[in-house]
């Protein structure tokens, strides 16, 4: 599935607005890695993981680490509530395991299943969630394969429905689920105005 940059990033101002240069990069090298994934052929769920990096990447389009002092991240430590649902057990993985990429993979748990995944020192080198293709890779796999709820995208964006505003629970059960849930309608109109039938991507 291919996409015309022009077209999109015209629609997209005309839909959000102006863009940084920074901005206009990120969203080149997201659409780049979605047209090399072979497995993105549904418009409507590229559209919703745009409109989820979107939201968790706060407009910069650049995978990005989760904001907040060193002290803040204490709510993440082991014994806490929210350690504890996250499955942290050392001390200091609540910082080291704080939220990074395009959507924000936090929790010592979620490095190692997605280290596993894509075969990335993600556990030894948190760091490493930044960068783009693999930050990448994680997102469609924790909405492809279910792996940060247990739930899939396909669940609510398939064949017979199309369910936007359900499909936060992907990531993080309702949270901010209208406002995603209306950028994605807007990305499925840029997308499909944008794409440009029967062009494959080369690797």
């Amino acid at each position: 599935m291919r996409f015309n940059r022009e077209t999109f990033f015209t629609q997209y101002r005309a839909a959000f607005g102006p863009l940084s240069q920074d901005q206009v990069d990120g969203l080149s090298a997201l659409l780049d890695a979605i047209e090399l994934d072979a497995d993105a052929t549904d418009v409507r769920q590229i559209a919703y993981m745009l409109a989820t990096t979107k939201h968790e990447c706060a407009d910069t389009w650049q995978p990005i680490t989760e904001r907040g002092s060193r002290d803040y991240f204490n709510k993440y430590e082991p014994g806490t509530p929210i350690g504890r649902n996250l499955g942290n057990r050392l001390r200091g993985d609540g910082y080291r395991f704080r939220g990074r990429g395009f959507v924000q993979l936090t929790g010592r748990p979620n490095y190692q299943k997605m280290a596993e995944i894509c075969g990335a020192d993600l556990v030894g080198t948190p760091e490493l969630a930044l960068d783009g293709a693999l930050a990448y890779r994680i997102m469609a796999s924790g909405f492809r394969d279910g792996t940060f709820t247990g739930r899939r995208l396909s669940r609510y964006i398939n064949a017979d429905a199309c369910d936007y505003r359900n499909a936060r629970q992907c990531i993080n059960r309702l949270d901010q689920a209208d406002r995603i849930a209306g950028y994605a309608r807007s990305f499925e109109t840029i997308l499909r105005h944008a794409e440009e039938p029967g062009k494959e991507s080369s690797v």
